[in-house]
C-alpha cells in the first residue's frame, strides 16, 4: 500500500501531472483521518480513473472514426502505423487530423490555379472570337456585344409579333416568313406594272421601257429650247405663246 501511494505521490509531483488531481478530504471523513493518521487526500482518485478508462475506450472510438474519415479522404493512405497498437494517444490522432487538413489545403490550392487557368482561357477565347487585341478591349467589347445583342432580341420579339409568330419561333422561320412576304410583294409589283404597261410580257416590258428612253431625252430638249425661244418658264404657257404669234 504505502508502495502504491509512494508511486502515485511520485506522479502527482510530476510537471505533467493535472495540478487539480489532489484534492484534501473535508469534514467528518478529513476528521477521522486527522485523528487516525491514515488520510492522503485521494478518496476521488477511483472515480477519475474510471472516467479515465471512460475517455481512453472513447479514444479508441474516435480514432477508428478518423481512420474511416482519412480513407475517404485519402484512399492512397492506407497504412497505419498505429493500426496494431493497444494504446492509441492523442498523438496518433494529431497526426491523421495534419494529415487530412494538408490534404484538403493543397487541393484547395489546385482549384484556385485550376481556377485561374480556366478564367483565362475564357478570356483569351472571347478576345478569339470578337477580335479584342488586348485586355483593356475586353470590358467594352462585352458592353458592346451585350448592347447588340438586346437590340437583336428586340427586333425578333417586334418581328414576331408583326408576323404573328409564336415567341418560340427560331430566326430561321422569322427569315424564311419575311422572305415569302418579299416575294408576295414583288409579285405584286411585277403584276401593277404590268397593268400600268398595258402588256403581261416582260420582254415587252422591256422594250417599252426602251423606247421611252429614246424618246423622252430629245422631247425634254425641244421642250427646254421652246421655254427658252418664248422667253417663258412654264410649260403650260407654250400652247398660248405659240397662239399669239399667228
Amino acid at each position: 500500500w504505502l508502495k502504491v501511494l509512494s508511486r502515485i505521490d511520485s506522479i502527482l509531483q510530476s510537471p505533467r501531472a493535472p495540478p487539480s488531481i489532489f484534492r484534501p478530504s473535508k469534514g467528518p471523513v478529513q476528521n477521522y483521518i486527522k485523528e487516525n493518521q491514515q488520510g492522503c487526500g485521494f478518496e476521488h482518485l477511483p472515480l477519475t480513473i474510471e472516467m479515465w478508462a471512460d475517455q481512453l475506450v472513447a479514444l479508441k472510438d474516435l480514432h477508428r472514426s478518423l481512420r474511416k474519415l482519412s480513407l475517404e479522404l485519402l484512399p492512397w493512405n492506407t497504412k497505419d502505423p498505429q493500426d496494431n497498437r493497444e494504446s492509441i494517444r492523442v498523438e496518433d490522432l494529431q497526426l491523421i487530423v495534419d494529415a487530412i487538413l494538408e490534404e484538403l489545403e493543397h487541393k484547395e490550392k489546385n482549384s484556385q490555379t485550376q481556377s485561374l487557368h480556366t478564367l483565362s482561357a475564357i478570356v483569351s477565347h472571347f478576345q478569339k472570337l470578337f477580335d479584342v487585341n488586348s485586355l483593356n478591349g475586353v470590358y467594352p467589347r462585352m458592353n458592346e456585344v451585350y448592347t447588340k445583342l438586346g437590340e437583336m432580341t428586340n427586333a425578333m420579339r417586334n418581328l414576331h409579333e408583326l408576323l404573328e409568330l409564336d415567341s418560340s419561333a427560331p430566326p430561321t422561320v422569322v427569315v424564311d416568313t419575311v422572305g415569302k412576304l418579299c416575294d408576295i410583294i414583288t409579285k405584286n409589283v411585277t403584276e401593277q406594272v404590268q397593268q400600268l404597261l398595258g402588256t403581261q410580257d416582260i420582254h415587252s416590258i422591256i422594250n417599252k421601257l426602251e423606247e421611252h428612253e429614246c424618246f423622252f431625252p430629245p422631247f425634254q430638249a425641244l421642250i427646254q429650247d421652246l421655254l427658252c425661244l418664248l422667253e417663258i418658264s412654264n410649260m403650260d404657257d407654250i400652247l398660248p405663246a405659240v397662239q399669239n404669234l399667228k
